[in-house]
């Protein structure tokens, strides 16, 4: 009888008109308990009619995850997995329920995650990865379930989605590798349980990424590299910034073997075509994989070998702001270490100019930030005359000048050491420019300041001893009374102040 009821409810329940009537007579929660039963029939009848019944209606949702339907909806997928018919309306009913908040806090205190990698790998057609998909997208939202889903190991089933799909030009197969891509960075975004478990994401999926590439440099689905590319850069964006920073690359050459694919310059024909489609997610994706493909030295050689430099200084044409910043960034991450790409940048009169002309934008912090922290990298690392001639022309010191003034301890001590080493290249070419933007007071200034970092008075002091070797600038120093201020920090409580502190008034006199 309850079989027969609960069946004619949930033809009943198709009918837009009469959902109403079945919540107003509370059949809902006299359905629920129908749940545990075994009957496999009594439950595909029953869930049915829920699902009909309580579709769209979030208050009505809301009441299930309260009785106590995720468990009985887990259940079903843990005892009949087998059943085609109930695992779809299990899988529907979790669709509707997994945008709840209530309905993830109940989720997490199952074992969803292992009954949807199985569905994952049982899923024979496109509908049923895309349910799937979707609850699992709606899931990983929650931190706790996120971790739950890496360690039940949906990763390595998307790594094996997407191998399975590379190269295919069918529309629905494009769909689902779009989908598999979101999900991964859905599971490697946010996290409040540490990298534990985005390093697992990483290594699955690092793999995937350069197998599919390899076999499209061996010709095989050329066609649709583009295409799939794009939907795969957003993997990429992730996997890279994580395999870059924290997996051991000497071992397994992810990064490396990306860049020898020919990954930089798909990156950048994707930027160039997108920058100006206002399509922000592509940009950003390829933009912040091209800033972390440049950490590794490995990757830096590669890249300035085969003249990316170039080609990002070309995008700098671009008006977009975050575009902007994150090319900048990408430069500095190539520039790092690397007196070649030093040199190459530090002697371009358009790149130069440029750098100059955002070093004064007010409106963009961001941008103005980073093209100064260029500029010091250049200097930093260049160890070439006419990068400091350059960088001089484009009146570009004054800026650097101003960076030892900057609120924050890290981009003083990048002035005070690009500074420090382009003194010691070419301290005659620099002479006017530190007079005219009064280096000395200002690091006379941090020097006397007692919320000044004991790293940056050791690097002014550094710097000091620099300009010490040009009359005028020593004449300065002398008449500012510098020399009164290093002879008190001779008792600084820092041994590293005190230390330099004592060598720079001995260059002071003349003794050494």
């Amino acid at each position: 009888c309850a079989m027969k009821a609960a069946h004619v409810l949930s033809e009943i329940a198709k009918n837009e008109e009469m959902k109403k009537p079945c919540i107003e007579a509370d059949l809902v929660l006299t359905l629920i308990p129908l749940l545990e039963s075994t009957d496999q029939e009594m439950l595909l009848h029953a869930g049915r009619a829920i699902g009909r019944i309580c579709y769209d209606n979030r208050d009505l949702q809301e009441e299930l995850v309260k009785v106590g339907v995720i468990p009985s909806l887990v259940r079903i997928l843990t005892d009949y997995a087998e059943s085609e018919p109930l695992v779809h309306v299990a899988l529907l009913a979790l669709y509707n329920l997994a945008d709840l908040d209530s309905a993830k806090e109940a989720l997490s205190m199952t074992k969803v995650a292992e009954q949807l990698v199985k569905q994952l790998r049982r899923a024979e057609n496109h509908e049923r990865l895309e349910i799937v998909f979707e609850v699992l997208q709606a899931l990983a939202e929650n931190d706790a379930l996120k971790v739950q889903l890496v360690e039940a190991g949906v990763p390595e089933v998307l790594s094996e989605i997407l191998l399975r799909l590379q190269g295919s030009s069918q529309a629905e197969d494009t769909c689902i590798v779009k989908a598999a891509s979101d999900l991964i960075v859905s599971l490697l975004l946010g996290g409040k349980k540490g990298n534990t478990y985005k390093l697992k994401v990483t290594k699955n999926n690092a793999k995937t990424i350069v197998v599919i590439l390899a076999r499209h440099e061996n010709g095989q689905g050329k066609d649709s590299l583009n295409s799939q590319l794009a939907l795969l850069v957003s993997i990429t964006v992730f996997l890279t910034s994580l395999t870059c920073l924290v997996l051991p690359l000497s071992s397994d050459g992810n990064c490396l073997r990306m860049v020898q694919l020919g990954v930089i310059h798909q990156l950048l024909d994707l930027l160039e075509k997108h920058v100006q489609s206002g399509d922000t997610s592509v940009q950003q994706a390829a933009l912040s994989a091209l800033q972390n493909l440049a950490i590794p030295v490995v990757s830096k050689v590669q890249m300035l070998e085969e003249g990316v430099a170039e080609r990002i200084e070309a995008l700098l044409k671009s008006e977009s702001p975050p575009v902007q910043f994150k090319l900048l960034g990408t430069l500095r991450m190539l520039a790092d270490g690397q007196a070649d790409a030093a040199e190459i940048l530090g002697q371009d009169p358009m790149l130069l100019n440029r750098l100059v002309q955002w070093c004064n934008v007010s409106d963009h912090t961001g941008i103005c930030g980073e093209a100064n922290r260029l500029l010091a990298s250049i200097l930093h690392h260049n160890r070439s005359q006419e990068v400091v001639k350059a960088i001089q022309a484009a009146q570009g010191v004054k800026h650097l000048v101003s960076m030892t003034t900057s609120e924050h301890a890290a981009t003083q001590n990048e002035a005070l050491n690009a500074l420090a080493i382009a003194s010691a290249i070419d301290l005659e070419t620099l002479e006017e420019s530190f007079k005219e933007s009064q280096l000395v007071q200002s690091l006379h200034k941090l020097l006397q300041d007692d919320n000044t970092s004991p790293e940056v008075k050791y690097n002014s002091m550094g710097l000091l001893c620099r300009l010490l070797n040009s009359g005028d600038l020593r004449q300065e120093i002398e008449e500012d009374k510098i020399k009164e201020t290093l002879e008190r920090l001779c008792s600084h409580s820092n041994a590293n102040v005190v230390r330099e502190a004592i060598t720079t008034l001995q260059v002071l006199r003349g003794e050494t």
